[in-house]
């Protein structure tokens, strides 16, 4: 890894590698959206949009003054590869995970979150994973493909086994997907209810924590690959991000799917950002 000090960072994660606590990095990835691409373009973008932020939250009465995070930058990929990417993904998380920090991503598609909790799955195997969405994801194949955004979970799965895997704000996907889900993760139609249960029995339990941002509506976020009406809103997110404030041992966590260039208002970016830094202040305890 290049512990070079990054010069382009999102806002506040500007601490050095070595005493931070979290790192970020960015996983421009866009090769297996099977509607819109152009998530490649979100870590760039975001860290540019980040400047229209404070640092303080006034939802958690928190500061990135007070934290330590560093930003170091992006993972250059091999284009037109996907196993390969996947590969570069996992053994960059899992050096950040040997250093005793937690890795934090900015996709991407979706299917940069499967080699990044695979790598914090290898230090942490009881961990569980909270997914924020409005697809499934949970296909064994797309279009023939095992590696896709459309099964992300359902490989993470395939290393996890059942009852790991909590889904909520679900409202798109193959009827099979639905009914295998009954059998194999605890998956929420439509919104969030029973999520402080949930918090509550995994409160001191290791917790990957992945948003894909179509979770919220396409009047919110428009700037996406696969919008899907009937979302939540961002006062929502954000009862969300409270929710899992709670959390003790959140070990890794990532924000994915803005397609950052279908929303030239940059309204979609900007709730991103904000989203992102509410999520790395809820990580960083």
């Amino acid at each position: 890894m290049n512990k070079a000090k990054n010069v382009h960072t999102f806002l506040g994660f500007d601490s050095d590698y070595e005493e931070a606590k979290i790192v970020v990095f960015g996983a421009p990835f866009d090769g297996t959206t099977s509607f819109r691409p152009g998530t490649r373009f979100a870590p760039s973008v975001m860290r540019n949009e980040s400047y229209g932020l404070e640092m303080y939250s006034p939802y958690l009465d928190k500061d990135l003054k007070d934290t330590k995070i560093c930003d170091v930058g992006d993972l250059v990929l091999p284009i037109g590869n996907t196993e390969k990417s996947m590969k570069v993904i996992k053994e960059f998380a899992k050096e950040i995970v040997e250093d005793g920090k937690i890795p934090m991503m900015i996709g991407g598609d979706h299917l940069v979150s499967y080699p990044a909790i695979e790598a914090v799955y290898e230090k942490h195997k009881d961990i569980y994973v909270l997914h924020f969405d409005a697809h499934t994801d949970l296909r064994d194949t797309f279009f023939g493909e095992k590696l896709s955004h459309a099964n992300v979970l359902r490989r993470a799965w395939d290393f996890l086994g059942d009852g790991r895997i909590y889904q909520f704000g679900i409202r798109s996907g193959d009827r099979e997907e639905f009914l295998w889900a009954e059998e194999h993760t605890h998956l929420t139609k439509f919104n969030y209810d029973g999520l402080d249960e949930v918090v509550e029995r995994l409160k001191d339990k290791a917790v990957y924590v992945t948003i894909d941002i179509d979770i919220l509506d396409p009047s919110v976020v428009p700037g996406t690959g696969t919008p899907e009406p009937g979302g939540i809103s961002f006062k929502e997110i954000l009862d969300i991000l409270s929710k899992i404030n709670k959390l003790d041992n959140i070990v890794g966590a990532d924000l994915v799917e803005l397609a950052p260039h279908y929303d030239p208002t940059g309204v979609s970016s900007a709730v991103a950002c904000k989203i992102f830094r509410e999520l790395a202040l809820v990580v960083h305890k």
